[in-house]
C-alpha cells in the first residue's frame, strides 16, 4: 500500500512538472474516447433503427381478381414451405379497401366512388430479412403464382418488398464504421505518442534520483512503478472527461433527438450507457499503460 502512495505522489509531481504536455496527453485521451463513445452509442442506435426495419420487410404477393380460392391456397402453402419464410396471410378485397380507409384520409376514400381498385394479396412475413431477394425469386418462379398473380405479363410487378431500405441502411452503417475506426486509429495513435513524450520528459527529470535508485538496489518495479500510474492517471482524466460529456449529451441531447424524432427507436437505456462507459474506462486505461510501457521500454534501461 506505502507504495501504491508512492507511485501517486510521484505520479502527480511528474504530472504537474510537465503541465502542458500531461494536458495535452489527457485531451487527446479525452477526444478519442469521446469520439469512441459516440460511435459505440450511434452504433446502437443505427442497429436499432435497421432491426425495426428489418421487421416491416415483408413480401407482398398481389392476387388476380379471376384466381380461385384453391390456386390461391396452393400458393399459400407452397410460400409458406420456402425457407426463411415465418408467416403467410391473406387479404381479400374487401379487407385491401378497409385498411387503405383506415390508412387514408376520408376525401381519398371517398374518390373512389364505391368502387374497389384493390387487388387481394398474399402477405409474407420473414424470419430472416437478408433473405428476402432469395425468396422473392422463389415466388416468381413459381407456376402457381405465375398463373394468379395481378400482373401475369409481368408477374414481377405484383411483388412488392422494401428490401432496398435495408441494403441502404447496411451500406450507410457500412461506410459510418470504417470512417470511425479510421478516425479512432488516428486520434489513438496521436494519444499514445502524447503520452510517450510525457513519460519520456518525466523519466529525464528524475533521471539522477533514478540512478540513486539503481545503486541502492531499488527493484526495476518501484523504479518504473510512478511511470505507469503517470501514464494511468492521464488515461483516468481523460476517460473520466469523456464520460461526463457523454453523460451530458444523454440528458440533454437525446430526449430532444426522441423528440424530434419519435417514430424511431432510438432510445438506449441506462443499463447499456454503463456498459459503454465501463468500455471507455478500460480501453482508455490501456491506452495510458500501453503509452507508458512504450516509453520505459525505449527511454528507462530497467
Amino acid at each position: 500500500m506505502s507504495s501504491f502512495f508512492y507511485f501517486l505522489k510521484e505520479s502527480l509531481t511528474g504530472f504537474t512538472r510537465n503541465l502542458s504536455t500531461a494536458l495535452g496527453s489527457i485531451v487527446t485521451i479525452f477526444l478519442s474516447l469521446l469520439i469512441i463513445g459516440i460511435f459505440l452509442v450511434g452504433g446502437s442506435v443505427v442497429n436499432n433503427v435497421v432491426k425495426s426495419v428489418e421487421q416491416e420487410v415483408n413480401i407482398t404477393v398481389w392476387i388476380s381478381d379471376s384466381a380461385s380460392s384453391s390456386d390461391v391456397q396452393s400458393l399459400q402453402s407452397e410460400i409458406k414451405s420456402m425457407s426463411s419464410v415465418a408467416n403467410v396471410s391473406y387479404t381479400d378485397k374487401e379487407q385491401a379497401l378497409e385498411n387503405f380507409k383506415a390508412s387514408s384520409s376520408s376525401d381519398i376514400a371517398e374518390s373512389l366512388d364505391g368502387q374497389n381498385p384493390l387487388p387481394a394479396s398474399i402477405d409474407v412475413e420473414l424470419s430472416d430479412p437478408k433473405m428476402v431477394e432469395d425468396v422473392v425469386s422463389q415466388i416468381e418462379a413459381n407456376k402457381t403464382f405465375q398463373k394468379i398473380c395481378d400482373n401475369p405479363s409481368d408477374p414481377s410487378d405484383s411483388l412488392r418488398y422494401g428490401e432496398k431500405t435495408v441494403d441502404r441502411l447496411f451500406q450507410l452503417t457500412s461506410y459510418v464504421r470504417v470512417i470511425g475506426v479510421a478516425l479512432v486509429g488516428l486520434l489513438i495513435f496521436i494519444a499514445l505518442v502524447f503520452i510517450n513524450n510525457t513519460i519520456r520528459l518525466a523519466i529525464l527529470a528524475r533521471r539522477k534520483e533514478i540512478a540513486i535508485m539503481r545503486l541502492v538496489g531499488a527493484s526495476n518495479g518501484f523504479i518504473r512503478g510512478p511511470f505507469l500510474m503517470e501514464g494511468a492517471l492521464h488515461a483516468i482524466v481523460g476517460a473520466a472527461l469523456a464520460i461526463g460529456t457523454l453523460e451530458v449529451l444523454r440528458n440533454v441531447a437525446m430526449p430532444k433527438l426522441q423528440e424530434a424524432l419519435t417514430w424511431l427507436p432510438i432510445d438506449l437505456s441506462a443499463g447499456t450507457f454503463a456498459m459503454f462507459y465501463a468500455m471507455l474506462a478500460v480501453f482508455g486505461l490501456v491506452i495510458g499503460l500501453i503509452g507508458s510501457a512504450f516509453a520505459m521500454r525505449r527511454y528507462l534501461k530497467v
